[in-house]
């Protein structure tokens, strides 16, 4: 069998899926769970509640801020205490809500039978239907970036779509969540997939997976055998094919065109395997989105494993049903190594996009001194959109705005696969990112007065 991958740049970060075969076990409530407002790319929700409120799993807590947003529903039950701020993944703190847990009574709507619903058994659903309630759960990409998954299901003026991808990859090192969901729910992210399909006017599905994940590959080519429509992708291992524009090449052969093009642009709908599930539950259960897989991994953790989380639980809990966290020196990623954030606090909760908790030890986290450029290109060769790290770093330090966005800056994925690879351990990802955000803004602002 011939592995496919997409054609430009990559590396080969050690795995360390050492969750992988460790099956996922449901998180136990908070006392308190907290509820980022901004949760979603895009404009963040607006709360509905108020101090004194009572409110069940399910009820909705805060709708939709605007078209590029998405509503969010309490994952417990009990009194909202107050609506506030909190610290979130960014380090910054932002309005969210604050819930004192009470029981765990659910709104009477969501169907909690583990009954199998398909898309045959259920004609009523029109691709208008599924859309709905996609956007009414509050359904956003599970693979971290949290883009409105209605949205995609939307193609803007001049875009037709011809298939749904959908990303099983999870090339993040240390990352099992996707992995463990594909184990353990293949039957529901099919009638997912079957859903986006119908919701996109689509009759063609792919699903991508590496092939460090044999099992995966051989249950989803099993359980689609007799359909036509669908076909498994085994994928060479490869650094960062999980990115939408890499997994739509490696997929179909084409490549995404620079922003503002997106991969509808060339056909193609790409979602996570975890969406696919959320869009499942949405649609066939009435189930909004509150609660995800998230592994909780480390080197040093005593018990590292994935749970089935409620979102607004602090990290600090999961971390502790993983016998705490680790003697010494300690750095907590919400999310994997390579494109994780680092968080100031375990107080921060669990999200719609919160993957994975990674704790690195002083020793895999800590910088080596920085080293003049030796001007070896590496950089160039690793980066999977064909770009010139090491130029845009210089230029974005020079603030040389105008060229960085010549030069295509605002292409970039945040992937780290220059900062990985370079021998001289520059901050090449750190000072395009600081650049990219001021072009990001220059062209917001240009867009503005026209």
């Amino acid at each position: 069998m011939k592995l496919k991958t997409f054609s430009m740049g990559g590396v080969h970060p050690e795995e360390n899926k050492i969750t992988a075969d460790k099956a996922t076990v449901v998180a136990a409530l908070p006392k308190q769970a907290i509820f980022p407002l901004g949760q979603h790319i895009g404009a963040p929700a607006k709360p509905v509640v108020s101090r004194g409120d009572k409110v069940k799993v399910g009820t909705l807590i805060a709708e939709a801020g605007g078209f590029v947003s998405a509503p969010i529903h309490s994952s417990v039950s009990g009194t909202v205490v107050k609506v506030d701020s909190a610290i979130d993944a960014t380090g910054y703190r932002h309005p969210a809500i604050y819930i004192n847990v009470e029981g765990d009574e659910w709104e009477e709507s969501i169907d909690r039978s583990d009954k199998l619903e398909t898309l045959a058994e259920h004609p009523e659903l029109t691709p208008e239907e599924i859309v709905s309630r996609i956007k009414e759960a509050g359904v956003t990409g599970m693979g971290g970036a949290g883009f409105p998954t209605f949205i995609k299901l939307c193609p803007p003026p001049g875009a037709k779509a011809e298939c749904v991808i959908l990303n099983g990859v999870e090339c993040e090192p240390y990352i099992t969540s996707d992995y463990r969901l594909m184990m353990e729910h293949a039957d529901e992210i099919l009638v997912g997939l079957d859903l986006l399909m119908k919701a996109a006017k689509v009759e063609r599905g792919y699903i991508g997976i590496e092939d460090n994940k044999p099992e995966a590959i051989a249950l989803f080519e099993k359980k689609t055998a007799s359909d036509p429509r669908v076909e498994i992708v085994a994928l060479e291992k490869k650094y960062p094919q999980g990115g939408e524009k890499q997994l739509v090449d490696a997929v179909t052969g084409r490549q995404v065109p620079a922003p503002p093009a997106i991969p509808v642009n060339v056909g193609a709908i790409v979602q996570n395997v975890g969406t696919a599930y959320a869009v499942y539950q949405a649609v066939m259960k009435r189930k909004p989105l509150f609660e995800r897989y998230t592994t909780v991994t480390g080197k040093k953790l005593c018990n590292p494993g994935n749970f089935l989380v409620r979102m607004g639980t602090p990290m600090r809990d999961l971390i502790e049903a993983c016998g705490g966290m680790p003697e010494g020196e300690n750095k907590v990623l919400a999310g994997g190594p390579m494109m994780g954030k680092s968080v100031v606090s375990t107080d921060v909760t669990v999200c719609k996009g919160t993957n994975s908790i990674t704790i690195l030890t002083d020793a895999d986290a800590h910088r080596k001194p920085i080293q003049p450029c030796i001007r070896c290109a590496k950089c160039v060769s690793a980066c999977p959109m064909g770009l010139e790290p090491y130029l845009l770093a210089t230029l974005s330090s020079f603030k040389e705005w105008e060229r960085l966005e010549a030069e295509q800056v605002t292409s970039c994925i945040s992937c780290g696969s220059c900062q990985f690879t370079c021998p001289s351990h520059r901050p090449i990802l750190d000072n395009i990112l600081q650049g990219k955000g001021v072009v990001m803004g220059i062209i917001k602002s240009r867009n503005a007065k026209k």
